[in-house]
C-alpha cells in the first residue's frame, strides 16, 4: 500500500527559511515524478515544482530561484527547501507521487505552511 507523508511545515517571518520533506512508501518512490503543489485559501491548488526519477527539476514562476527541489532515492524522500519565503507562500503544501509506468495517482494530507510580515 502506498503512503505519502508530508512534514516540515509551520509558521516562519518573511525572508525565513523552511524545509519540506515529502517520504513515499509502498514501493513506487524511485519510478516516481514527485510533485509539490500548494493551495492558499480561496485559491486552486498549484503546482510549485516538480522533480522526475532521474532528477531534472521544475519549479513555478513565483518560487524560481527561491526554492529547492531534491530527491533522496535511499531515503524515499523528496525535500522542498524554501527560502526568502514571502507572505504570498503561505498555503497548504501538497506531496504528489506518480508512478510511471505503472500510473497512479497520490497525494498527501498536506503540510501548513505560514509566513509573517
Amino acid at each position: 500500500q502506498v503512503h505519502v507523508v508530508e512534514s516540515g511545515g509551520g509558521l516562519v517571518q518573511a525572508g525565513g527559511s523552511l524545509r519540506l520533506s515529502c517520504t513515499v512508501s509502498g514501493g513506487i518512490f524511485r519510478i516516481s515524478v514527485i510533485d509539490w503543489y500548494r493551495q492558499a485559501p480561496g485559491k486552486q491548488r498549484e503546482l510549485v515544482a516538480y522533480i522526475s526519477r532521474g532528477g531534472s527539476t521544475n519549479y513555478a514562476d513565483s518560487v524560481m530561484g527561491r526554492f529547492t527541489i531534491s530527491r533522496d532515492n535511499a531515503k524515499n524522500t523528496v525535500y522542498l527547501q524554501m527560502n526568502s519565503l514571502r507572505p504570498e507562500d503561505t498555503a497548504v503544501y501538497y506531496c504528489h507521487a506518480s508512478p510511471e509506468i505503472l500510473g497512479g495517482d497520490y497525494w498527501g494530507q498536506g503540510t501548513q505552511v505560514s509566513v509573517s510580515s
